[in-house]
């Protein structure tokens, strides 16, 4: 991304070991992330950013001290690097690893991955065709939906509202159902997102936003509001509304990427919610995602609407941008 709104398709310098750590992949897929659409819009800076963190594809080369992957594997990689050993990993989460950082580079043919042993996992053989966009899912999207909802805290005899209805919310409704949740509602005003919240569980759609659509959840929950509130959005609207439509003593579990985000304290102090969110620990949850898509318990992939080939990847921004796709997913 050469500026905001300006994406070009250009050759670079083969990827390569760096570290001992290291490790290459040749890209099966690549996709285009809802995360990318803040620079794109301008709201963050960006100069000459190579782009791509979600990511699938072969093991072509390793450095000396990568134990866990070899050459020939298919793997799926976290956005988030992480060594695995720190205190912060241990403790369950890999992305705040200490020796950490994020993925970048990943629109591409060929990719190198720092700390691999603690960043990728490889599926238990050559995956089909078919389950290709459900594994890259899981690099990123599934698994920050996964952690929206289990931050939320949903589960068996909850009620689950999600607040956003892009890539991430709709994993967080994948999530929800998969967690067990009685009753999931989803906040949308799109009808072709809407379908595809019903596919993935979802049991009621709001379409009000801010205060109304707070006020639409209550009415759904006897008064009281949701047990669990996903927020997957990242904008000040977005986080009051998730805030407002869950129940004293619930929880709203926070994964939109914040954007002038701040939060009055006294309307926290007397709402009595659980806040918990961030940057998703996706590696921790990896195994388990990968192992459900396997098996086809569940299809992720589905949430992609677009599929384009690499060098036409400004269109696939454009069409995110103009919300005329949910996400795409690049073919390098």
């Amino acid at each position: 991304m050469e500026s905001a709104g300006d994406v070009r398709v250009e050759d670079v310098a083969d990827a390569r070991i760096h570290k001992p750590t290291d490790a290459v992949i040749k890209l099966t897929a690549a996709c285009i992330c809802g995360s990318d659409l803040w620079p794109y819009r301008g709201a963050q800076p960006v100069d000459h950013q190579m782009m791509g963190h979600e990511y699938v594809g072969v093991v072509t080369e390793v450095g000396s001290d990568v134990k866990s992957v070899k050459p020939g594997d298919f793997v799926v990689g976290s956005f988030c690097l992480s060594d695995g050993t720190c205190e912060i990993c241990t403790d369950g989460y890999p992305s705040r690893c200490v020796n950490g950082g994020f993925m970048s580079g990943a629109q591409a043919e060929y990719a190198r991955v720092p700390l691999a042993d603690g960043t990728l996992v490889k599926t238990p053989g050559q995956p089909d065709a078919s389950l290709i966009p459900s594994l890259l899912a899981a690099s990123d999207v599934l698994g920050t939906g996964w952690f929206g909802a289990v931050a939320a805290q949903a589960g068996p005899e909850k009620t689950v509202a999600v607040v956003g209805d892009g890539a991430v919310g709709l994993m967080a409704i994948l999530a929800a159902r998969q967690l067990g949740a009685s009753r999931i509602i989803a906040m949308s005003r799109h009808a072709s997102r809407q379908r595809l919240a019903r596919q993935f569980g979802a049991t009621d759609i709001v379409e009000e936003r801010g205060d109304a659509g707070a006020e639409a959840i209550r009415k759904l929950t006897n008064g009281l509001g949701a047990h669990s509130v996903v927020e997957a959005v990242g904008t000040q609207e977005s986080m009051m509304q998730a805030i407002h439509a869950a129940r004293s003593g619930g929880s709203v579990g926070f994964v939109g990427v914040s954007h002038g985000v701040s939060i009055p304290g006294s309307e926290l102090f007397g709402k009595e919610v659980h806040l918990f969110g961030g940057p998703a620990p996706v590696r921790l949850f990896l195994p388990d995602l990968i192992d459900r898509i396997w098996n086809h318990q569940i299809d992720p992939g589905k949430v992609f609407d677009l599929t384009l080939p690499l060098e036409r990847a400004a269109e696939g921004y454009k069409a995110m941008d103009e919300r005329r796709a949910i996400k795409v997913l690049l073919q390098p």
